[in-house]
């Protein structure tokens, strides 16, 4: 696996290279502090709507200043080709790469992120942004070469289809270290970093969103870098009941 990831790390930096033309109209706005809904479409992520997470007391729903902040996103809750966050920032802590597009995530998130990445500095450890939200476009491109490389089995394994990814809803963020020479590998959950973003990211907002041993469930393998914004007070939620995000919304439900 570790083999994998290290492949992982230099398709997507490929891919970034290769995409700058075709997600250059979406960086420059991305510098200006937004990004809007594509044109030709005007879908929103919806809320959760499967009734009252497994994880929640009594009758009492989920509450959140926004409740397209708990969306559910995988592979049978896939968004539309269309849908674009409208508050895309960039994000404010340090980055890996200098694609302008995978540095950004919606205003609430990326607050919370800066947050915690001064919280963990604090305790003594340095974490790095890699990747963000990504356009349809760009994940489409993203997962074709991981396919034209590995073939379609192995991919769908560690990488969503363009619709089906978390980036896409500016939400979500890959986070790396030095200890893992800033790359996204399962070992980074060892590390000192990881175990440190593990214990406390939903203090901040996030979740670890697709934890070990949970493929068949979450429909990906161990991604310790990979976290979710829900709000502290979903996270924590989420965090405490020791469920996949799958599990906590949809009654123990496989995706």
């Amino acid at each position: 696996m570790r083999k994998k990831r290290w492949t992982y790390m230099a398709v997507w930096t490929a891919v970034m290279a290769l995409s700058i033309t075709m997600t250059a109209a979406c960086s420059d706005e991305a510098q200006g502090g937004a990004s809007g809904t594509k044109a030709g479409g005007s879908s929103q992520v919806e809320p959760v709507t499967s009734g009252n997470p497994s994880g929640s007391q009594g009758e009492e729903e989920e509450t959140t200043a926004d409740p397209a902040l708990a969306a559910l996103v995988n592979k049978s809750h896939p968004l539309e080709g269309s849908y674009a966050p409208d508050d895309l920032v960039a994000i404010e802590v340090p980055t890996v790469l200098q694609n302008a597009e995978v540095n950004q995530l919606r205003k609430e998130a990326a607050e919370a992120l800066k947050e915690l990445f001064a919280g963990a500095e604090k305790e003594g450890y340095k974490l790095y942004a890699r990747s963000g939200y990504r356009s349809y476009e760009t994940q489409q491109a993203l997962f074709a070469d991981y396919v034209s490389r590995e073939g379609e089995a192995a991919a769908n394994r560690y990488s969503a289809r363009a619709g089906q990814s978390e980036h896409q809803t500016g939400l979500a963020m890959d986070v790396t270290s030095d200890s893992v020479s800033k790359g996204l590998t399962e070992e980074f959950g060892e590390t000192d970093e990881g175990r440190w973003l593990a214990e406390h990211a939903h203090q901040y907002g996030f979740i670890i969103r697709y934890p070990k041993g949970q493929e068949g469930i979450t429909g990906y393998i161990y991604e310790p870098w990979h976290i979710r914004y829900l709000g502290v007070e979903l996270a924590t939620k989420v965090f405490d009941s020791g469920l996949t995000y799958e599990e906590y919304t949809n009654g123990n439900k496989a995706p």
